[in-house]
C-alpha cells in the first residue's frame, strides 16, 4: 500500500482542468449544451442531486470534475428496469454508485421496522423515492444497462456492509455488499483519495477489477490471493487460538544513519552484526505492512455469535491508517478483501475539495419542490470530519474514521462569504460551523508517530488520553472571526457537542453559550448508570452536570435563558430495566421531559450492533467464556423502556405502574412530588396508591419484564429522546436521530 500519496490534487496525465459545468449534467439536453458526445463518470444516486459539499454526489462528482473528467449524474432512478440507467449513454470509464447520504434501510424504514411516509433527502419530502438496499439494486441494474460496464460501489452503504455484516431489518448476517452487487470495486470511507487515484488509473487503461494495491478500497478475488511473494496472512478465524502477535514500534525511538558495508566476498566469515532496537521494530512494521489478517468466513459469522464478534472486534481494531493490516474474509469459495484504510487528506487538500465550485442549490430540475435535508444544511457549513470519541452506537467513525480533518480557517471564512453572496434566500444567520461532532475541530494526538502506533477505539474513553490536544483556541478564534464578516448577524452551533471535551475548557463554553447557542443546545449524555454507558463508551453523568452548570453560569452572565437539549437511549445492549428507572427518576429530578422517541436501530457494523446481536462484548478481548450482554429486544419490555423516558407522558402512566409493580417498586406511584407517576389517569378519581403484588426481591422480571415465562433474558432496540428542559413547550423536529447513522 502507498503510504505516502500523491496530493489530490494532482491531475492525471494528459488532462486539464475542466470549466465548472452550471450543474453536473442529469439529462442528454444538458450534455448536448456542455458539448459533450458522452460521459466519463456517471455517478448513480439515491438522493436528490443537490449541488452542495454537505451532499456526496456533489462533492465527489465536482472533484472528479476538477480532476479533468465530464461527469453525470442519475439521481433516484426508477429502479424498476435498466432503462433509466442509459439516459446518459455508456460511461467511457465507469459508473460510481452510491445509496446516498445515508443507509438505504435506516432511510426506509423506522426502528419498528416501520416504511417511513417520508425521505428528507428526496424532493418534496416524499417517501418510496429508492428501493430497499439500493447500492445493490443499481448496481445490477447498471450491470443489466451496459453488460461489461466497469462498476464501482462507494458512500455510507457501501462503507457499513463492506464485510459480512449484521442486517437488522432481515435478522440476519448478510454477505458483503460486494457479493451481491457485483461491483468490480468498493471504496469505503471519506473515499476523495481513493477516488481520485481509481479514475487517474482507469484513465490511463486499467480496468478497476485490477485495481487491488489502492487503500480504502475492497474486492473480490480467488481464496489465496496475495498481492506478492512477500506477503503473509495471519489466521485469526478462532478466538481461543491466537495468532502472531507483532510488537509495536516504539514511537520515541531513534532510527540510526543508514550506512552502506562494503561488500562480503561469499566464502568469508560472516562478522556478527549487532541489530538495534530500532532496526527490528523497523523490520517488524515492514513486514506488517505486507500481512493480511484472515477473520472468520461469512458461513462462520452467520451461524457462531462469538465468531461474528471477534470478527468485529478485528475489524475495528485495525482501523488506524497508519498501522491498520488488510482483512480477508471468505465468503463461499472467493473472498473479500478490505486493503487499510485511507490516508487522512491534509488540510490543504480538505480546502480544495470544499473551495471548488458548487451552484449551492438543487438541481433545477426540481423546480420550487422543498428538499427537507437541503433546507437543514443550506446556510451550515463542514469545519471537519471524522470523530475520535468511538460511541458503539454511532457509525461515524466506521465510515469517517477516528482522526480529525479540519480545514483551514481561510478556507471555512470564504465559505461564509460565498453563502453571503450566492445563497439564496439568506438573512445573516448561518446555522452551523461543525461536522460529526461540533468541538472537535482541529484536535489532535500531541505526536503524530504516538497517534500512528495507537491502538485505542477511543481517544476519551474511559477518560481523555493524556496525548490528545483539546485546546479549543483554534475554534474560539474561527467563531470570532465568522461572526466579524459584514452581513453574518448570526452564527448558531447546530452539530452535537462533545462535552467531555468542552468541560476542559471553559473558556470555549463561554464563548459558546454567549454567541453562539440561540436558546437550545443539543448534546448527548446518552444515559446516567454506569452499565449501559460502558458499552457505549461514553462518559459518567457527572461530566454531563459540570457542563450544565459552566452552560448555566455562562449564560445567566450573558443576560440569556437558555436551556439544554440533552439526548438519552432507553434498551441499548446492557441496559437493566433498573437503569431505566434510575434514569427516569434523575430526568423528573431535574425536570427534563423527553419529546421526541426514536428507537435505536442497529446499524450495520457498529459495535453496539455486535452487543445486540451476539450478546457478546466486542470491546474486550473474545474468548467462548466472554462475559454476556443482555440486550432488550421483547416487545413489551421495549415499551417499558420507553415510557420509562416519558413518565411525564399520561398515555404512558398504565405500563409503567405496572412495570414499577413488578419491580416491586410501589412506593414511586402517587400524588405527591415524590411519586414518578400518578396512581391514576386524569379525570380518574384519587385511589390509593397500589401495594407490591410480591417482595422487590422476587421481581425478576424487572420493569416491563413480560409475564410470559422464559421471556425476561429478551430485549428490544434502543431509543433516542429528544429532551424538552425546564419551561419549554414541544421540541422543533430535527434529523438529529438520522443524523448519528451517518
Amino acid at each position: 500500500m502507498n503510504s505516502a500519496p500523491n496530493p489530490i490534487f494532482d491531475l492525471p496525465a494528459g488532462m486539464k482542468p475542466r470549466q465548472p459545468a452550471p450543474f453536473l449534467p442529469m439529462s442528454r439536453a444538458e450534455m448536448n449544451k456542455l458539448g459533450w458526445d458522452e460521459c466519463d463518470i456517471i455517478l448513480v444516486t439515491g438522493d436528490a442531486y443537490i449541488d452542495h459539499p454537505s451532499f456526496g454526489m456533489a462533492l465527489i462528482g465536482r472533484l472528479l470534475e476538477a480532476q479533468g473528467f465530464r461527469v453525470g449524474i442519475i439521481s433516484q432512478p426508477d429502479w424498476q428496469s435498466a432503462e433509466p440507467f442509459k439516459v446518459l449513454g455508456k460511461p467511457r470509464l465507469f459508473f460510481g454508485v452510491t445509496a446516498g447520504n445515508m443507509d438505504s434501510m435506516i432511510n426506509r424504514y423506522t426502528a419498528d421496522k416501520k416504511p417511513r411516509s417520508d425521505d428528507a433527502y428526496t424532493a418534496g419530502g416524499e417517501g418510496g423515492k429508492r428501493p430497499d438496499r439500493a447500492l445493490t439494486v443499481y448496481c445490477q441494474r447498471c450491470r443489466e444497462a451496459y453488460p461489461g460496464v466497469d462498476i464501482m460501489a462507494g458512500g455510507i452503504e457501501a462503507s457499513l456492509r463492506r464485510i459480512a455484516q449484521y442486517d437488522y431489518w432481515s435478522d440476519k448476517v448478510r454477505q458483503s455488499a460486494l457479493v451481491y452487487a457485483k461491483a468490480d470495486i468498493l471504496l469505503f470511507g471519506n473515499a476523495e483519495r481513493a477516488l481520485v487515484d481509481v479514475a487517474q488509473r482507469a484513465h490511463a487503461g486499467e480496468r478497476l477489477a485490477q485495481i487491488r494495491d489502492v487503500r480504502g478500497t475492497a474486492f473480490m478475488t480467488r481464496q489465496g490471493w496475495m498481492p506478492a511473494q512477500d506477503w503473509s496472512e495471519m489466521d485469526s478465524t478462532t478466538v481461543d487460538t491466537p495468532g502472531r502477535v507483532d510488537a509495536h514500534p516504539d514511537p520515541y525511538a531513534m532510527e540510526p544513519e543508514k550506512q552502506e558495508a562494503a561488500p562480503t566476498p561469499p566464502d568469508a566469515a560472516q562478522p556478527i552484526r549487532i541489530v538495534s532496537k530500532a532496526e527490528r521494530l523497523a523490520a517488524k512494521q515492514a513486514q506488517r505492512q505486507k500481512t493480511v489478517i484472515r477473520i472468520p468466513a461469512f458461513e462462520a459469522v452467520a451461524h457462531d455469535p462469538v465468531l461474528y464478534a471477534h470478527a468485529s472486534r478485528t475489524l475495528h481494531l485495525e482501523s488506524n491508517p497508519g498501522n491498520a493490516r488488510a482483512l480477508v474474509q471468505a465468503h463461499g469459495e472467493r473472498d473479500v478483501w478490505i486493503n487499510p484504510p485511507p490516508i487522512p487528506l491534509t488540510t490543504p487538500e480538505m480546502d480544495y475539495v470544499y473551495d471548488l465550485f458548487y451552484a449551492r442549490n438543487p438541481h433545477p430540475s426540481y423546480g420550487n419542490a422543498r428538499i427537507p435535508a437541503w433546507e437543514m444544511i443550506r446556510f451550515s457549513i463542514n469545519i471537519m470530519r471524522g470523530c475520535f470519541g468511538g460511541c458503539t452506537f454511532c457509525s461515524i467513525t466506521e465510515h469517517e474514521g477516528r482522526i480529525i480533518q479540519s480545514r483551514s480557517e481561510e478556507s471555512i471564512l470564504n465559505e461564509i462569504v460565498e453563502i453571503r453572496d450566492k445563497t439564496q434566500g439568506f438573512t445573516g444567520h448561518i446555522s452551523d460551523l461543525g461536522g460529526p461532532t461540533a468541538n472537535m475541530y482541529r484536535l489532535a494526538c500531541k505526536d503524530p508517530k504516538i497517534e500512528q502506533s495507537c491502538r485505542r477505539l477511543s481517544c476519551v474513553y474511559p477518560g481523555i488520553c493524556e496525548n490528545l490536544n483539546t485546546d479549543h483556541a483554534p475554534l474560539i478564534q474561527l467563531y470570532r472571526k465568522a461572526r466579524a464578516i459584514p452581513g453574518v448577524k448570526k452564527i448558531t452551533i447546530g452539530s452535537g457537542l462533545r462535552y467531555d471535551l468542552a468541560v476542559e475548557n471553559p473558556e470555549y463554553i463561554k464563548e459558546l453559550v454567549t454567541h453562539h447557542v440561540s436558546g437550545y443546545l443539543k448534546i448527548a449524555p446518552e444515559h446516567t448508570e454506569e452499565g449501559p454507558l460502558s458499552k457505549m463508551m461514553k462518559p459518567g453523568i457527572g461530566t454531563f452536570e459540570r457542563f450544565k452548570t459552566l452552560f448555566d453560569k455562562f449564560s445567566a452572565q450573558a443576560g440569556k435563558k437558555q436551556y439544554l437539549i440533552p439526548y438519552f437511549i432507553a434498551a441499548h445492549p446492557g441496559t437493566a430495566n433498573e437503569d431505566m428507572l434510575n434514569l427516569a427518576l434523575w430526568l423528573k429530578e431535574n425536570n427534563f421531559k423527553p419529546d421526541q422517541v426514536q428507537a435505536f436501530t442497529p446499524t450495520p457494523m457498529a459495535m453496539a450492533t455486535t452487543m445486540w446481536h451476539t450478546r457478546r462484548n466486542p470491546l474486550k478481548k473474545l474468548a467462548r467464556s466472554s462475559e454476556k450482554v443482555e440486550i432488550i429486544r421483547d416487545a413489551h419490555q421495549r415499551k417499558v423502556h420507553k415510557a420509562f423516558l416519558r413518565y411525564h407522558d399520561p398515555a404512558n402512566w398504565p405500563i409503567l405502574r405496572e412495570a414499577l409493580l413488578e419491580m416491586g417498586r410501589a412506593d414511586l406511584i402517587g400524588n405527591s412530588p415524590k411519586h414518578l407517576i400518578p396512581a391514576q389517569q386524569p379525570g380518574e378519581r384519587p385511589v390509593a396508591p397500589p401495594r407490591n403484588p410480591r417482595p422487590a426481591g422476587n421481581a425478576s422480571a424487572g420493569a416491563g419484564g413480560t409475564r410470559k415465562p422464559g421471556a425476561a433474558g429478551t430485549a428490544a432496540p434502543a431509543t433516542r429522546k429528544k429532551i424538552v428542559g425546564p419551561g419549554q413547550g414541544k421540541g422543533k423536529k430535527t434529523f438529529a436521530g438520522k443524523n448519528r447513522a451517518r
